[in-house]
């Protein structure tokens, strides 16, 4: 179990990889975004990104994904209050293969709560070809470490 006293300012963690598939971008698209570049494949290649692309929104959803996968699942995480940036600066395409990693960047102990801390970390998701397709700003709340 990892516990706040176990993370580091300057840490990182690779958090793993998956690809996408084309039913899956439709899928989530269908549900949650059903703008015509994520639906439909005639539309996206006449719109700015000349094809069908996955919601940025459901790529923050595979990254966090690979967030539970990679730290959270084996970690004494409470949740978060939310996160400072979220970005997509390329498209995500019908079998990308996506990697995350999380870098530390700053950890503080509560004050007023003794039984946890708050871990900062950039979250950066890159591309088969090396690209950055997703970066988030996290803040992430952990248990300290029993006595």
């Amino acid at each position: 179990m990892r516990y706040f006293e176990d993370f580091t300012t300057g840490d990182v963690y690779e958090l793993g990889s998956r690809s996408v598939t084309k039913a899956e971008i439709l899928d989530f698209a269908r549900q949650f975004d059903p703008q015509p570049f994520h639906i439909d494949e005639e539309a996206a290649k006449d719109s700015i990104y000349g094809g069908l692309i996955a919601s940025g929104w459901h790529t923050a959803a595979m990254t966090m994904r690979l967030l539970v996968d990679g730290i959270l699942g084996d970690a004494a995480g409470m949740g978060s209050p939310g996160l400072d940036e979220l970005r997509w600066l390329k498209p995500v395409r019908a079998d990308d293969t996506l990697s995350a990693r999380m870098e530390i960047t700053s950890i503080r102990a509560s004050e007023s709560k003794p039984d946890r801390g708050v871990v900062n970390s950039l979250i950066q998701v890159t591309n088969q070809k090396g690209e950055t397709v997703l970066t988030w700003k996290a803040i992430g709340m952990y248990r300290r470490r029993p006595a």
